[in-house]
């Protein structure tokens, strides 16, 4: 009666000798499978990633560059008087800065483009192009950075040319301080994009008119030309800005799937 074994018969099925019977591997899966967690960015591992890596990026360069800073902003809107814009630790930190704004308007670019544009590309991985718009964002920037200190160089002094160098980066800094709110809201708390597109808009006209202003305190002030900031302005401003526009519209079409 304790005796627990079956008998052969038992034990034996129709498909008992056959090849493709493998009683020892598992099939299937007990229960029944639930509903998908819908995608969202805010749950996106590599967004958040890259969002933390600007927060540290941020914090490490404004502890680093806080008097700086401070000191900037402070005089930021009186006329210069003597080279206060030394070339040192501190003020170099504010290049990580830069970094972090070309970061976040890779994201603002990427996120824009996948509700407005194309959600599926020729791209392995869609995060792909998040490092092609931050290389093109660090490309407009570099470029421009040479664009100027080649054209001021040739047409003012070499203390004027390194005190506008470290007022745009300056500015540029800023910008990047100014949009990561922007994001983080864009990110977690479902900030319509239109909304922050209107914000981009806002602080880069901002962003331009500090630049107006600084321009001519520290190239026009005592030439007293209105027409010559402005040709200068345009050449160095606008048209390498809407090129930007024409090369991330280019990139684009380029890489999104059209069925």
């Amino acid at each position: 009666m304790k005796d627990g074994s079956l008998p052969l018969y038992y034990q034996e099925t129709y498909f008992s000798n056959d090849t493709m019977l493998h009683p020892e591997i598992k099939g299937g899966q007990l229960g029944v499978a639930g509903d998908p967690v819908p995608y969202t960015v805010g749950n996106d591992d590599v967004i958040t990633g890259v969002l933390l890596f600007c927060f540290v990026l941020a914090i490490v360069s404004f502890a680093h560059s806080r008097q700086y800073i401070l000191h900037q902003l402070k005089n930021f809107f009186y006329i210069p008087r003597s080279d206060s814009n030394r070339v040192d630790l501190s003020n170099k930190f504010q290049l990580f800065l830069n970094l972090q704004t070309c970061l976040l308007l890779a994201i603002i670019s990427f996120l824009y483009v996948t509700d407005y544009v194309a959600d599926t590309f020729i791209l392995d991985f869609p995060y792909q192009l998040i490092i092609i718009f931050f290389g093109v964002f660090l490309a407009y920037f570099v470029g421009r950075a040479f664009l100027y200190k080649f054209i001021n160089t040739v047409f003012f002094s070499s203390k004027k040319s390194k005190h506008w160098t470290w007022t745009q980066t300056f500015i540029t800094a800023l910008e990047g301080i100014a949009l990561f709110p922007a994001v983080m809201l864009l990110v977690y708390f479902d900030l319509p994009m239109r909304n922050v597109v209107y914000y981009l808009i806002f602080v880069l006209l901002l962003t331009k008119i500090l630049t107006f202003y600084k321009c001519w305190v520290i190239f026009f002030r005592q030439m007293s030309v209105f027409l010559q900031i402005i040709l200068y302005l345009c050449a160095l401003e606008i048209i390498p800005l809407l090129s930007l526009v024409g090369v991330l519209v280019l990139i684009t079409d380029r890489v999104k799937v059209i069925f």
